[in-house]
């Protein structure tokens, strides 16, 4: 189950006892911080108080509800203080991290080009994923720069995925070259084949 919520309503709780927000993430209990961080996404220095609190945040409740506001607040900035976390060791972090940036694809798209061509594989295989979010001819394009200069198998995997679903035929031969490079992997093989099936398909 996705970790990132559709708030149930876009109304500011009150903060308990009138305490400032950056107070109840101090000294509040796991409850109260909980409502702050839904509360966060409606002030104005909501994406700011965020990336500190998420900083220091231990309650995986409290930190699961940090993730939702910033997908809420769905700027470049929340989308920025969100962007570490797809490094964390943690899986649920990666995944909350992953999450929140899939339900702000216009912010996290601004994004998109760096962690694409990140050092790390990990991070650039993860991003496949918050192209499928995007229109499909952008996340066509993005996957297909991807593929052409792309060294590690599993991250061509990951982009081939979401190409058989966003491609069309000027993917075709993206796809032929990325399966030339990497003859004896038969995984990365047969997905480029059943993409390629795809794209032909829907494209006729």
């Amino acid at each position: 189950m996705p970790l990132v919520r559709k708030p149930s309503s876009t109304t500011a709780m009150p903060a308990p006892d009138g305490r400032t927000l950056a107070e109840i993430f101090a000294t509040g209990s796991d409850d109260e911080r909980w409502t702050a961080a839904r509360n966060a996404a409606a002030a104005p220095d909501g994406a700011a108080l965020l990336a500190d609190v998420l900083s220091r945040e231990r309650s995986p409740r409290v930190r699961e509800a940090i993730f939702t506001a910033l997908a809420k607040i769905a700027t470049s900035e929340s989308a920025a203080v969100t962007l570490p976390y797809l490094r964390s060791d943690e899986a649920a972090e990666r995944t909350a991290a992953l999450d929140a940036l899939r339900a702000m694809p216009a912010a996290a798209a601004q994004h998109l080009p760096g962690l694409l061509n990140d050092s790390d594989p990990d991070v650039r295989l993860l991003a496949c994923e918050i192209a499928r979010a995007l229109p499909a001819g952008d996340a066509s394009r993005a996957l297909g720069e991807l593929l052409e200069r792309e060294t590690h198998s599993n991250v061509c995997s990951a982009a081939i995925e979401v190409l058989a679903e966003t491609g069309d035929v000027a993917s075709l031969p993206i796809l032929t070259r990325c399966a030339g490079r990497f003859p004896d992997d038969p995984f990365l093989t047969f997905a480029v084949r059943a993409a390629s099936d795809r794209i032909g398909s829907s494209n006729r």
